[in-house]
């Protein structure tokens, strides 16, 4: 046992799998050098005299996977929210994003957001930022202080973006993004980089090419974005006749999942048949923004389908589509679109439940980043502690009831303490 053991004690709930939550209540769980080392109904005797927080009787949750957002956006959310997609990348993302090659702009900007982020619910990200070195290596700065487990991209866009925001040509996309990669080689602790082709349409196939060289090299993570909205789809088939549907425009250039490719597709609303397949024989995760597809009417993805087919399911906020960087606020709204789908697309597909969305935001979305998203022993020791005395109910309900009740009615206020990785955020 070292110095770095120490125990939470309250109720504690950790998803066993997508359809089971496991409660303990008036419970320790104990971490040693950032590991989970168990939960007991009592402190066994070689972990007497241990630090121990407790918490009397607030839930301990397992920190929530953010695994879809972009950083620069979060200036402008719930802005442009009457617009679809390609509408509002050209209004207001492209626009603003250009703003962070101006560093004392990007600064204070991207103040705000980590400061917001850190008292989330939040304990690992996978971030988009800007096609900018140095704002990136700056977003990657601020990350690293907070403590939080982070995936951080550079954008990659030669073609049709803004006069702006695109890069001069493929080699010099590719070469930023080497200079990158070199500059923050061995440098942090906490955040690491994910090669970040914004998406297919503003990508040529000379720079996808780059970027698969770079991603074999450097072996890198990937994220993009996949069938989100109908004009995106028609449009990746005019610019890639050679592929059959989306996922093979990332696929022939060896960028869309693979053991030594590990990678995120946010949205997947309108995925064919045949990229379902491919997704799952390649295991790709699917980011799920329920949020943002309604705010920008992309649609509502068939998220039941996908957990029956096996696929990995996680969560994103994707700010700044969606206007909440909650977590908590993204499994309510998953629930809420799955059965609007349910009642008015598929009636065969049966909406999503608590269990469900609770794992897609802990276990689901964390294990992209290897054991996390679970109080499992071994796993790594991501937890939140909810306090709900400020949502007081007449009578005494169920652990369940109550962690459910979080999950639709928390804010801020009920964020008591975050760790990340065994470390104390507050």
């Amino acid at each position: 046992m070292t110095h770095n053991t120490f125990a939470l004690k309250g109720t504690i709930c950790f998803s066993a799998d997508a359809q089971r939550i496991n409660i303990h209540e008036n419970s320790w769980l104990v971490c040693e050098d950032g590991i989970c080392a168990g939960v007991f109904s009592e402190l066994p005797k070689k972990y007497s005299g241990i630090p121990c927080r407790d918490t009397g009787d607030c839930l301990i949750i397992p920190g929530l996977t953010d695994l879809h957002l972009h950083a620069p956006q979060y200036t402008y959310r719930g802005t442009g929210m009457d617009l679809e997609l390609l509408d509002w990348l050209n209004t207001y993302t492209f626009p603003e994003e250009s703003k962070y090659r101006d560093l004392t702009y990007a600064r204070e900007a991207y103040s705000i957001f980590m400061n917001d982020l850190k008292k989330s619910a939040t304990t690992r990200a996978s971030v988009f930022a800007t096609i900018h070195v140095e704002a990136t290596e700056l977003l990657m700065d601020l990350l690293e202080e907070t403590g939080l487990k982070t995936y951080v991209g550079k954008v990659n866009m030669d073609r049709n973006g803004s006069s702006a925001l695109q890069e001069t040509s493929a080699g010099a996309s590719a070469g930023d993004t080497r200079r990158w990669l070199e500059e923050i080689r061995g440098k942090y602790r906490n955040t690491k980089p994910i090669l970040t082709p914004r998406f297919t349409p503003s990508c040529t196939d000379e720079l996808m090419t780059e970027l698969s060289r770079i991603q074999k090299e450097y072996r890198l993570p990937v994220q993009s974005h996949l069938s989100e909205n109908p004009g995106e789809i028609a449009w990746v088939q005019e610019l890639c006749p050679n592929t059959r549907f989306y996922g093979e425009a990332y696929d022939q250039f060896g960028l869309f999942g693979g053991k030594s490719c590990p990678t995120i597709m946010a949205h997947c609303v309108y995925s064919t048949e045949e990229e379902i397949a491919l997704m799952k024989t390649r295991g790709v995760y699917i980011a799920h923004c329920p949020q943002s597809n309604t705010n920008i009417a992309s649609g509502i993805a068939p998220v039941r389908r996908y957990l029956e087919e096996g696929l990995h399911m996680g969560l994103g906020s994707d700010i700044a589509g969606g206007s909440s960087l909650s977590i908590l606020r993204a499994m309510t709204d998953a629930v809420q679109v799955s059965k609007l789908r349910w009642r008015l697309v598929d009636d065969t597909c049966k909406p999503l439940s608590l269990e469900e969305v609770f794992y897609m935001a802990t276990l689901g979305g964390g294990s992209f980043f290897g054991k996390v998203g679970s109080f499992e022993k071994d796993y790594e020791f991501d937890a939140v502690i909810l306090d709900d005395q400020n949502l007081p109910h007449p009578q005494k309900i169920s652990s369940r009831d109550r962690l459910e009740r979080l999950i639709y009615l928390a804010d801020d206020r009920n964020i008591v303490g975050k760790y990340a990785a065994g470390r104390k955020l507050f």
